[in-house]
């Protein structure tokens, strides 16, 4: 798997009703969460994606893949690399594909620790999921602090 290009990115956490979407710094160090794009269909997600990634300028897109807690990829994981390829060709993004295994439970986790209600956590938690991917997805690529 090559590297993508230093520059900004989008975090893409894809579930069938919502897509939450992060973006890191133009240093591709920090994610913050951003939006979520409402689920309506193939091409008004990569419509709405596109919009996105216009307006953010990034160089590339780092989709949650759903592995199950043993490793093995099921129905999930295989609609999710259909879907990184669909939208890496509709965009001329490079996609990279990276494990998501526990961030929505993370994210909703981190969101009731912060006192976060009930409606508002349903309305942000794609997002938060997203920035984790993210967030995992950049810190794997920073070098080591180790000498």
């Amino acid at each position: 798997m090559s590297e993508l290009p230093a520059g900004r990115w989008l975090g893409l956490d894809v579930g069938s009703r919502r897509i939450g979407v992060a973006v890191s710094d133009p240093t591709g160090t920090i994610a913050t969460p951003l939006a979520t794009v409402e689920n309506r269909g193939a091409d008004a997600v990569i419509a709405d994606l596109r919009r996105i990634a216009a307006e953010t300028r990034v160089v590339g897109m780092v989709i949650g893949l759903p592995v199950r807690t043993g490793g093995e990829e099921g129905p999930e994981a295989r609609a999710a690399r259909e879907f990184a390829s669909r939208v890496e060709a509709a965009l001329g993004l490079p996609a990279r594909l990276w494990d998501e295994r526990l961030t929505t439970a993370g994210a909703e986790r981190a969101l009731i620790e912060s006192g976060v209600r009930r409606e508002r956590r349903r309305q942000i938690i794609d997002r938060i999921a997203a920035q984790m991917i993210l967030q995992s997805y950049l810190d794997s690529r920073a070098p080591s602090a180790e000498p």
